[in-house]
């Protein structure tokens, strides 16, 4: 499948009422860049189109590879499965520098969330310095691509304190929805809101996962206001806290 050719059946799976839908969530996004794809479809897409890219080989296929390297791209659904593409990819190595190579086209939580790039576990050391790397930078879904890793692979047995405290150092105030931003662009409206929302989600997972690290963070009101209000609101809405621990955490609103 060629780059074309993606885009064709990308346009042929357009649903407009979904598009107009999703479109709402994507404030900061051009509509017209949105065809209108469901992401099961996308994801079925992508793992056609990567093909023999999610083998142990250390290169991508020819068209694969073409597609990754034409940078931007035209519509929100290539960014898609592009990093749907790239988190199939086995050899970490090239994983890592596909990953690294998109980073700076992220503009959007939609394609900034909900990647899982496994390859990246085979070095979980060099994993985890990237992820210190990608929380330093100035540029905003660089950033919640960081706290989202930090999130999906390292709350578990991989978990330490310190990613607590690297998480709520962040300086959300970098994107201050001014005029100029990261490498002197322009911050959008709603660049902030999305750090402190991935922020906030990471502190109501880490309450869910590790509770007892994670909670004075909030019973001593380590975070901005919004964010520990949004944390606890998103903490009291999930299933893995416990009704005792939701009327503590409603306490401290």
């Amino acid at each position: 499948m060629t780059h074309a050719e993606l885009v064709k059946r990308l346009l042929a799976e357009q649903d407009l009422k979904y598009r107009d839908f999703h479109a709402s969530l994507l404030p900061n996004i051009d509509k017209k860049t949105i065809i209108g794809v469901r992401v099961p479809t996308m994801r079925k897409i992508a793992k056609e189109f990567a093909a023999a890219g999610s083998s142990a080989a250390k290169s991508v296929p020819a068209d694969v590879a073409r597609f990754l390297d034409k940078l931007p791209h035209r519509y929100f659904e290539e960014n898609q499965v592009h990093l749907l593409v790239v988190e199939r990819i086995k050899d970490a190595d090239e994983c890592l520098r596909r990953i690294e190579q998109f980073l700076p086209y992220i503009d959007n939580w939609a394609v900034c969330d909900g990647k899982s790039p496994k390859a990246l576990l085979r070095d979980p050391a060099r994993f985890y310095a990237k992820v210190c790397e990608w929380l330093d930078s100035p540029e905003p879904y660089t950033v919640r691509f960081g706290v989202n890793m930090l999130m999906n692979f390292f709350l578990d047995e991989r978990f330490d304190k310190k990613h607590l405290e690297m998480v709520a150092a962040i300086d959300e105030n970098l994107f201050d929805d001014s005029d100029t931003g990261a490498a002197g662009g322009k911050v959008r409206a709603t660049d902030r809101y999305y750090v402190q929302m991935v922020i906030a989600w990471y502190f109501a997972t880490a309450l869910a996962k590790q509770w007892n690290a994670t909670f004075p963070y909030i019973k001593n009101r380590r975070l901005s206001p919004w964010i520990h209000a949004k944390t606890i609101q998103k903490a009291c809405e999930s299933y893995r806290i416990t009704d005792e621990q939701k009327k503590i955490l409603r306490a401290l609103k």
